[in-house]
């Protein structure tokens, strides 16, 4: 029996759900973005020290394990003690980024987060990779709430980044805040967008990367990517998009949010998170306070559990896709 392959035969897709990408085909990218930014920065300043709970290689610590492993700690698979490690480093001086999973740093260990590193206001930056939808492995490795459960933690700096120029220029920039910080971490090969656009990334402040006249996308996260995609694509249907991304969630840049939404455009938020506690309600509650009566939906994940599979796949189901955000934007304006 023959096994050649013909002409016309496909060859059979496989996929992982855990390090599969969510960045194009044809898309530029970056590897590892954050371990390149963090070994550079821990080469120029020696208080830099780096952790991880038995995930170097799928948070990209590796890297900077392997360029400075004097000051690379594994704590093994216990997120609490790292956090709780990760204070006392800082208490004595040094600047640590602390690296797991965005679901066992916010579920796992948030007490530890919030009462040895928030509360006394301690210079520790907690690095969680698989933020929102980018994992396929299902409920338990999906941190679709995880901006819902830290938004509410006092002295607490949340930034979640669109690309690789995102990440690295956020890494000095939290290194040199005072004070606690969470990074949602695109990890792997991560898109690199922001280099076309006149952006420069600044610790609190949100940015217009284009103007439009019928629709405003206030996006976060790999979503600002997503925004930029689908406005490129309304054109052709003349509907004029702006898109203002917002990386640092708090604290917000509420000037820049009602800025943005004092028009008669519809305003819609973008973000690969719950729509439960996230950006969403943030821009939403900004509006109110305002008074400003406008036109306002939510582009993010439903308040359930997601299912496990290909990330392509749950991005369409979930809402999440360039497709789904055209979609909408053509409902709404409808």
């Amino acid at each position: 029996m023959s096994t050649t392959t013909t002409a016309t035969t496909k060859p059979r897709l496989t996929t992982s759900a855990m390090i599969a990408s969510f960045a194009d085909p044809d898309q530029r990218t970056s590897p590892a973005p954050f371990g390149h930014a963090l070994a550079a920065l821990a080469a120029e300043r020696p208080e830099i020290v780096g952790l991880s709970a038995d995930l170097a290689k799928y948070t990209d610590m590796h890297v900077f394990r392997e360029a400075h492993p004097e000051r690379f700690f594994q704590m093994g698979m216990a997120e609490q003690v790292m956090l709780g490690a990760a204070a006392g480093m800082a208490e004595a001086g040094l600047v640590p980024f602390a690296s797991t999973y965005s679901v066992f740093a916010t579920r796992r260990a948030y007490d530890f987060l919030c009462l040895d590193i928030a509360e006394p206001g301690l210079n520790v930056n907690v690095v969680g990779a698989l933020p929102g939808l980018t994992t396929g492995y299902g409920p338990s490795h999906q941190a679709t709430e995880d901006l819902a459960i830290l938004r509410g933690c006092p002295n607490l700096t949340i930034v979640d980044p669109c690309d690789s120029v995102d990440i690295a220029a956020a890494v000095p920039a939290l290194a040199d805040h005072d004070g606690a910080t969470y990074l949602r971490l695109l990890r792997g090969q991560v898109p690199t967008v922001l280099d076309e656009y006149d952006y420069r990334f600044e610790l609190g402040r949100a940015a217009e990367l284009r103007t439009g006249r019928d629709v405003v996308l206030i996006s976060t996260g790999l979503m600002t990517m997503r925004a930029l995609q689908a406005a490129q694509r309304l054109e052709a249907d003349h509907v004029d998009v702006a898109v203002l991304h917002v990386p640092t969630i708090k604290p917000l840049d509420r000037a820049a949010v009602v800025r943005a939404a004092s028009s008669d455009r519809l305003v819609l938020t973008c973000e690969n998170h719950t729509v439960v506690g996230g950006l969403g309600e943030a821009v939403a509650t900004e509006i109110a306070l305002a008074g400003i009566g406008t036109r306002f939906g939510r582009i993010g994940l439903p308040d359930e559990f997601l299912a496990a599979g290909a990330l392509p796949t749950l991005h369409d189901r979930y809402g999440l896709s360039t497709d789904a955000i055209v979609t909408r934007i053509k409902e709404q304006l409808a």
